[in-house]
């Protein structure tokens, strides 16, 4: 019970004077889960909002996969990801293999699925409850989708720290591409993962506690992007 004790303490200790190897594991962390984040919703709102609005054969099979995605394993993603990035796959002359943008590319593909569906729903709903009246305004399919989206922003927002929440906490994709190089490529979880096995559990704690203290940050901006966006509805 006092090694527990000592451990914390000193996990305490590291926060407060910012340890250098500490800052610079959370540091990279957030770096690349915003930078994933950035380009899933770069990608997955347009292509979620297109989904919506779009009727063609073998839609409905597109949005039960799209929905299968955002459960997809991260050590699927990660190994499929190190396959074409591998010296001997399709992209392998980027040289990106064991590189943060391998990981970022590898939470990217975690979060993109989460992003368009999300996106997809809100923007069908949104579409079905003023398609009459975007449509006396002479916004009709795709036209009406950049409206549609600045009208959805508040739950879009959730569905965007919906994806960092997964991004923040993924061990198993970033440890297949990135290989936890110290001073490189070490991010919080897969810090935990080792310091933990190795007992060093100062640190380990410390990165928990910073992990635990984004998440709960993560959930209350969520709670409050979506309390935002029901006020606003209801003074519509």
């Amino acid at each position: 019970m006092n090694d527990i004790g000592a451990a914390f303490a000193s996990a305490f200790w590291m926060i407060v004077v910012a340890d250098p190897t500490f800052l610079e594991i959370v540091g990279l962390s957030l770096r690349v889960t915003l930078s994933a984040v950035a380009i899933a919703a770069l990608i997955g709102l347009p292509l979620g909002a297109a989904l919506a609005m779009a009727r063609f054969p073998g839609r409905g099979a597109l949005v039960v996969l799209v929905n299968a995605l955002m459960g997809l394993p991260p050590v699927v993603a990660g190994l499929a990801l190190f396959l074409v990035l591998s010296r001997s796959g399709p992209l392998g002359g980027l040289g990106w293999l064991y590189t943060p943008r391998a990981m970022i590319a590898a939470q990217a593909v975690l979060v993109l699925p989460i992003v368009v569906a999300l996106t997809r729903q809100t923007v069908e709903d949104l579409w079905a409850e003023y398609r009459e009246h975007l449509a006396s305004l002479g916004q009709t399919g795709f036209s009406a989708i950049p409206t549609l989206l600045w009208d959805a922003r508040f739950s879009l927002a959730t569905a965007l720290l919906a994806g960092f929440g997964r991004a923040s906490a993924e061990v198993g994709a970033v440890l297949i591409v990135g290989g936890n190089i110290a001073g490189f490529t070490r991010t919080m979880t897969t810090a935990i993962t080792l310091e933990t096995s190795k007992g060093d559990l100062p640190l380990a704690l410390g990165l928990g506690i910073v992990l635990l203290a984004v998440t709960l940050a993560i959930n209350a901006a969520a709670f409050a992007a979506s309390r935002i966006g029901l006020a606003r509805a209801g003074g519509a």
